[in-house]
């Protein structure tokens, strides 16, 4: 954003305040709940009133949470279960009342504005999921358009990364040859209905698998030499852009370039196993906070200029009954104290009006 310091000094609080809140609309979080010691949904709902995140994402649907954000203005992403998924598909009585159950019977007090109906259900080989999973979604669908729904809360479904079978340069990005023809299907839906692709891209994946310290700059949005894409001649700076500009290639490859791309999950681990690379306070304070401030600057990617993706962050609160490595309970913005483990400049408090980025930010062409 350009210096403010020529402009009246109303004129230049006006202004912030309008940026700030216009850029902060994209800002969602991950409110996860495989947890034994979460604070009320009631203390979360004044927590999240309390900082710029003005989205989040939940895994099912808690009538509980869904109520306490109630006339908070926040937009809340719902989840219909994989394990819902079979229902849906096969009895449109069974979808209608998921959604009187889980939407209208809160709706519009709290600002449920999408559901996604399974989480990485291509990722888990199961084929007969698979084939239920687009007329789940049309059932749904047809539920909301019953409820004169239709157009103001979204459907969509979550996919691993791991559907890409290439990503590496971005232009390159492919699905996997064996998930097209189930793909094709569920974003001509997605198309007629104006829902976004919806994918979990992780830079702390990508750093894991090549622990180089250019790469780890690269991943942090720290000052690196960039990446050039060889197929574009663009310059990447930073691992988040070249994934999401992996994911676009491989949309427009198949013929969506006009769906939309969301973020439904990407964080960074504060703590790890002494075997894992790359979680730590400082990486994660550092990718969490230059992606926000990434996100404000509304600088877009090279293939999506201009504009930021819908983007949760992974989580809102540690997870300490999820199974695997302590990484996966550690990836948490608060405490169950509500205090910040680390500070990422969310809270209104704190927030510092976003600067232009610098030309290394934005000038993704070489010439």
């Amino acid at each position: 954003m350009a210096s403010l310091s020529h402009l009246p000094i109303f004129l230049s609080l006006l202004f912030t305040a309008f940026y700030s809140a216009a850029s902060q609309s994209f800002i969602g979080v991950n409110y996860g709940q495989v947890a034994d010691n979460l604070p009320p949904p009631a203390a979360t709902a004044k927590l999240l009133q309390s900082t710029a995140i003005k989205r989040v994402r939940l895994y099912g649907a808690d009538p509980a949470i869904i109520k306490a954000l109630a006339g908070t203005g926040i937009a809340i992403a719902i989840g219909a279960s994989n394990g819902d998924i079979p229902a849906l598909a096969s009895d449109p009585n069974a979808a209608a009342q998921w959604v009187n159950s889980n939407v209208l019977a809160f709706y519009p007090a709290s600002n449920i504005d999408l559901i996604n109906v399974g989480n990485e259900v291509l990722f888990s080989n199961d084929q007969g999921l698979i084939s239920q999973l687009l007329p789940a979604m049309r059932n749904v669908q047809s539920a909301l358009s019953a409820a004169s729904l239709g157009g103001k809360v979204r459907v969509s479904t979550v996919h691993a990364m791991t559907l890409l079978a290439q990503s590496d340069p971005p232009s390159s990005g492919r699905f996997n040859p064996g998930l097209q023809d189930v793909l094709k299907g569920l974003l001509a839906f997605q198309r007629d209905n104006g829902s976004p692709f919806a994918v979990n891209p992780y830079p702390f994946f990508a750093y894991q698998s090549d622990p180089r310290p250019e790469t780890l700059a690269f991943c942090l949005f720290q000052p690196n030499a960039g990446r050039v894409d060889a197929g574009t001649g663009i310059k990447y700076m930073n691992m988040f852009d070249a994934q999401v500009d992996g994911v676009r290639s491989a949309l427009n490859a198949i013929g969506f370039k006009d769906i939309e791309i969301l973020i439904a999950e990407t964080g960074w681990p504060y703590r790890g196993d002494s075997n894992e690379v790359g979680p730590s306070v400082e990486n994660a304070r550092a990718y969490n906070g230059n992606l926000i401030a990434h996100l404000r600057s509304q600088v877009g990617t090279p293939l999506m200029p201009g504009k930021s993706v819908e983007t949760y962050i992974f989580a809102l609160y540690d997870e300490d009954l999820k199974p695997g490595g302590t990484s996966e309970r550690s990836f948490g913005l608060y405490k169950p104290d509500l205090t910040v483990t680390y500070d990422v400049g969310l809270s209104k408090s704190s927030q510092v009006t976003p600067l232009k980025p610098s030309r290394e930010m934005v000038s993704y062409r070489t010439f």
